[in-house]
């Protein structure tokens, strides 16, 4: 039987001990006081996130990829950070992935058993190959999911770059990541629902690894996301905004430059501070690595 009475994420809130007696405004007051406490918390684990970040950038630099892992809650966080990476930074979707116990249909509907296994995550993960030159970042509120330990042990064993992401202090999958983060946000106003403060923390915590990250290796320019992926009108529309933005070109200037760019937005504000022409702004861009600031 598992032992739950340890865990922080598992205690009563003594603050909210008569929460259905209480008005809506109460509980959603007594839910906005908890929520606040979370970047407070999460500040406390800087050092941490920052060696993850390194490690997620060595690995895209090596060519290696990043792969979230996770049951429940945690699994959906992961995949919805890797998807989010594709439109925001124009990486290419197995760049950053999410895997999830149980398999995408666990997305909407739980999948019995799955996160209690040590082996699926491994069947994952070798799936699609993954090698030593990629980080496996593990994430559970509970910080004790069999199937993220399963995955971080493998990963650990072929030499890949391990960070574990838990809400409770001394989690048992920091005892299986190179890198633990270990975010403590205590009791939730609804015992053990952890999708509520810990599914908060766990995602600010994403949010944080991937895009410093992709800062990292060069995607972004000043604040701008100038990988960003034009694949519908507002994105079109938003593109075309980021030129002007980091040029301070006319809208038509800019307009001119997207399309010459063939619609890549890191090019065409090349070309426009270059005053380069495609091909060779192509060029100064890939001896930059990418980054925009050391092309000009």
């Amino acid at each position: 039987m598992v032992n739950l009475e340890s865990l922080a994420t598992e205690t009563r809130n003594t603050k909210t001990m008569h929460l259905d007696e209480e008005s809506i405004h109460q509980i959603l007051s007594d839910m906005n006081q908890e929520d606040q406490s979370v970047p407070q918390k999460i500040a406390h684990s800087l050092t941490e996130i920052e060696q993850a970040v390194q490690q997620i950038i060595r690995s895209f630099q090596q060519g290696g990829r990043l792969f979230y892992i996770g049951a429940g809650t945690s699994g959906r966080l992961g995949v919805l950070d890797a998807a989010e990476c594709v439109p925001t930074f124009g990486t290419e979707p197995e760049m950053v992935q999410g895997l999830i116990a149980g398999g995408m249909q666990a997305m909407a509907v739980a999948v019995e058993g799955a996160e209690d296994s040590l082996t699926l995550a491994i069947d994952d993960l070798k799936e699609r190959n993954l090698s030593a030159k990629d980080t496996v970042v593990g994430i559970a509120a509970s910080g004790r999911t069999p199937y993220v330990i399963g995955g971080l042990d493998y990963a650990q064993s072929i030499g890949a770059g391990t960070v574990s992401v838990a809400c409770n202090r001394d989690a048992v999958i920091s005892q299986h990541a190179a890198i633990k983060i270990e975010v403590e946000v205590g009791p939730e106003i609804l015992t053990g629902s952890t999708r509520l403060k810990a599914g908060t923390a766990q995602k600010l915590v994403l949010n944080m690894l991937s895009t410093t990250a992709m800062i990292g290796i060069g995607k972004v320019y000043k604040n701008l996301m100038v990988d960003v992926k034009p694949t519908n009108e507002k994105l079109v529309a938003r593109a075309k905004r980021i030129i002007c933005q980091a040029t301070e070109c006319s809208a038509e200037v800019a307009e001119q430059a997207f399309y010459a760019a063939d619609q890549n937005v890191k090019l065409a504000i090349v070309m426009v501070l270059t005053d380069l022409p495609k091909h060779e702004a192509e060029q100064r861009l890939l001896q930059a690595n990418g980054f925009v600031g050391k092309t000009i």
